[in-house]
């Protein structure tokens, strides 16, 4: 496992938006000429720059083109603020694995067991254990592995998966059309297995899986996914060209 403390720069991030920001000046080639004014709660253009590598490697490190398109149109269009943290949570998930690894082993279990309430201690725990076994956390002292820990349950809150602030709840989002399908073209743009049922992402739903198959099966979708689905097997064909897919979407 690839493990960095990306984690601690984005659970800081005063502000999300200012990831639109960075996106449209790193599209102009402008990043850092105007730092201090476009962030305006970031003080230093050196701090601008440490957002700005975690931002790059976890949030605008693209899989293939088809990825980079979903995030170019959320980032592009105005977009409800639940869409744009659902696409971006997704992304940082895949690209960062200590994010997917504490995702899967803390957060959805918590969340698909129906528990109400996500606490530091129990991810400070986690990676305690994974320290034991990961070569990337041997040096990390007990302080370190703290900050992760509660940077790990802020970037969540920020991303709208939980809320709080002392007592951090388990929130339970309901995805729009909009990111209901472009989970599942994120999904078939990042799944090398053909059957989507045996995918390790498909948690990133925060849908069961009877009841993700159930609305997926409506008639309003399938002019999106060409789908194959034997009870114990579905297949996915996307019909839109990723790059027209939110203007498909939301301009019908």
């Amino acid at each position: 496992m690839i493990i960095n403390t990306d984690i601690n720069i984005l659970g800081s991030l005063p502000d999300l938006e200012l990831i639109r920001t960075y996106y449209f000046e790193t599209k102009t080639d402008n990043l850092g000429h105007n730092a201090n004014s476009s962030y305006t709660k970031i003080k230093t253009e050196r701090s601008v720059k440490r957002f700005g590598r975690a931002i790059k490697r976890t949030l605008f490190t693209f899989k293939n083109d088809n990825v980079k398109w979903l995030i170019s149109n959320i980032l592009e269009n105005d977009t409800k603020p639940d869409d744009f943290h659902l696409m971006l949570f997704w992304n940082a998930s895949f690209n960062n694995q200590l994010i997917n690894y504490l995702n899967t082993q803390v957060y959805f279990p918590a969340y698909y067991s129906g528990r109400l309430v996500l606490k530091t201690d129990e991810v400070f725990a986690c990676l305690m254990e994974l320290k034991i076994k990961s070569a990337g956390l041997q040096k990390w002292s007990d302080k370190t592995i703290e900050t992760v820990a509660s940077k790990y349950l802020t970037f969540l809150r920020k991303h709208n998966l939980l809320e709080g602030s002392l007592i951090k709840k388990i929130k339970h989002p309901y995805l729009s059309d909009l990111s209901f399908i472009n989970y599942f073209y994120w999904i078939i743009a990042i799944e090398p297995k053909s059957n989507i049922l045996d995918s390790n992402w498909l948690i990133y739903s925060f849908t069961e899986k009877d009841v993700l198959i159930e609305r997926l099966l409506q008639k309003k979708y399938t002019k999106f996914i060409d789908l194959t689905y034997t009870g114990d097997k579905l297949t996915l064909i996307p019909i839109v060209d990723y790059k027209n897919l939110y203007d498909a979407i939301t301009r019908p």
